[in-house]
């Protein structure tokens, strides 16, 4: 890992909040298509044909699960035309000369599309910890795609870690709330933001903040870089974008979550030791210096020598740097190979 600072080195230690971007962070970053349900008069293919080419030109990883998932499957796409991504909510495009619109119920809403032919299909996906999304083909509901971003193998073990830390552990994602609360209750961490635009992710850890608590922010993408700033301590995951890394106040070289709790059982474990060093040379010098004034001289007639007090000081920076060293092999609790 990278520390950027001393301050983030010693605030990292008095954390009381760690926030969690899920995409990413939580999970792999790597959703891929797991259904494609057609509304009653549409069929699959149509389906599947109209969400992945209107996803097309998006480079947001869900549109780019949909277009992966599509070609695998053998469907011909088309490139879109009046393509327009709606931050938080979709996208929408022409495809041939059928207006396409892919994304979540807020989308729909603001079209005036009637979802509720699949709003049935869509809960249930959601349930079961998948990011569903509607597609609505000239303003009917033409059915739900659905992809699903698998939780990183060590994700479960760290935030437990980090909460035997005394730390609470907050998930930060765009996800409906139902979805949100399945990938939670996985990894388990009670506390969910769920469906927060990628502009309000640096509110809510204000908000945070806001009472009185320290706040770490974890996260990988250039959504997360106000938010990283905004921390207490920012942590970056190492295989996010440059955005992200620059914007925080520590980089973790790996993409596991291990590496927040490290990084905060290792800024606790110096500071303690800063704190063990300063107190040796105070007590050092509490008992030297009385001494070496003559202190002791009236009624016992007894001088600090020179040589001795040069020893005495000599043994106190030795004392204090053979301490600082056993931090070279300080292992944090939980930390992997």
């Amino acid at each position: 890992m990278l520390i950027r600072s001393g301050e983030a080195l010693q605030t990292a230690s008095r954390l009381d909040v760690i926030v969690l971007d899920k995409t990413g962070t939580i999970t792999k970053g790597k959703p891929e298509l797991t259904d494609a349900i057609p509304a009653q008069g549409f069929d699959k293919a149509a389906l599947l044909r109209w969400a992945a080419s209107a996803d097309l030109p998006s480079e947001h990883p869900l549109a780019q699960a949909i277009v992966n998932g599509a070609r695998a499957q053998g469907v011909e796409l088309t490139d879109p035309t009046d393509f327009n991504a709606v931050p938080g909510h979709g996208v929408e495009a022409t495809i041939g000369d059928q207006r396409i619109l892919i994304g979540n119920r807020k989308l729909m809403k603001r079209e005036n599309i009637d979802t509720a032919p699949i709003d049935a299909q869509v809960e249930r996906l959601q349930g079961e910890g998948k990011t569903a999304m509607y597609v609505a083909a000239d303003g009917k509901a033409a059915g739900v795609v659905a992809v699903a971003d698998t939780i990183k193998d060590d994700s479960v073990q760290a935030i437990r870690t980090m909460q035997e830390m005394g730390l609470e552990v907050v998930m930060l994602t765009g996800d409906n709330e139902r979805t949100a609360q399945a990938i939670a209750k996985q990894v388990g961490i009670a506390k969910v933001l769920a469906e927060v635009l990628p502009e309000d992710k640096v509110e809510q850890v204000h908000l945070l903040k806001k009472g009185g608590q320290k706040v770490g922010m974890v996260g990988d993408g250039i959504n997360d870089a106000p938010a990283l700033a905004e921390a207490d301590v920012g942590f970056a995951i190492g295989t996010g974008t440059d955005v992200a890394i620059e914007s925080a106040d520590v980089t973790l070289m790996r993409g596991s979550l291990h590496g927040v709790a490290d990084a905060i059982a290792i800024s606790a474990a110096t500071v303690r030791n800063i704190k063990q060093n300063l107190f040796g040379a105070f007590i050092y010098n509490t008992l030297g210096l009385p001494v070496a004034a003559g202190i002791l001289y009236p009624a016992f007639g007894i001088l600090l020598s020179p040589l001795i007090a040069a020893a005495a000081m000599a043994f106190s920076s030795v004392t204090v740097v053979t301490n600082a060293n056993r931090l070279r092999g300080f292992v944090p609790k939980g930390v992997s190979a």
